[in-house]
């Protein structure tokens, strides 16, 4: 079961708005990164459903949060289907994230007041995801799309929470850019992931590249 509610998760987003999005097939290489990414600030943490057993690194990995990282929300990502999302909710995702909108998936969510973050490329789609109750809605791929696509959304629907991924990048201009178009949180993958630094196992490197994306945010929205 979840260990936190839509309300909870959505607080954590808003209060420290760049979720980091990884995968990896080693449980503890996952750990070392889950945890680097809560000493740098992260409070929700969306791993990608990806490759074969995913779903048991998950286990794993939410078991370690709950001891290590007890106030990070752990969610999952790439979900398009709606049984994939209960059974990643059963081993207790705090949310769930797809590449695409999928109203079975918004279903099964709501019913367990889990927070459903669908992948959207048109304004048509953001508004259906909220007529399904999507309160976060995910500008994808954001680097087709662009920071005009969210500030030409937000003009005409300024309620709309958009939580842009693809494209990311922990530079001042590429945040910037996001949060002023009007980007209500970013999801960040491989850019704040150097292989290199995971594979000599500088973990540091991630935690410096979470603080500063953080302290650009928090200057950009003033």
């Amino acid at each position: 079961m979840p260990r936190f509610d839509n309300i909870s998760v959505i607080n954590k987003i808003a209060a420290a708005p760049m979720v980091p999005v990884f995968y990896h097939h080693d449980i503890e290489t996952a750990k070392k990164v889950l945890k680097a990414c809560y000493d740098g600030g992260v409070r929700a943490f969306e791993f990608t459903n990806r490759g074969d057993f995913a779903h048991e690194v998950f286990t794993e990995l939410v078991k370690y949060a709950a001891a290590e990282c007890p106030e990070m929300a752990v969610g999952v990502g790439s979900i398009v289907d709606a049984p994939t999302a209960s059974l990643y909710i059963q081993l207790g995702a705090c949310f769930i994230v797809g590449p695409l909108f999928n109203p079975e998936v918004a279903r099964v969510c709501n019913r367990r007041s889990v927070p459903y973050t669908p992948g959207c490329g048109s304004i048509t789609e953001v508004g259906a995801a909220q007529e399904a109750g999507c309160i976060i809605c995910k500008v994808f791929p954001g680097d087709v799309l662009s920071p005009k696509f969210v500030k030409g959304l937000m003009a005409p629907m300024p309620w709309s929470k958009l939580m842009v991924t693809g494209g990311v990048e922990p530079t001042e201009e590429n945040l910037t850019g996001w949060f002023k178009a009007g980007a209500f949180c970013v999801g960040m993958g491989s850019k704040l992931f150097p292989k290199e630094a995971i594979a000599e196992g500088r973990y540091d490197v991630i935690t410096a590249k979470c603080r500063e994306s953080f302290e650009t945010i928090r200057k950009v929205r003033g």
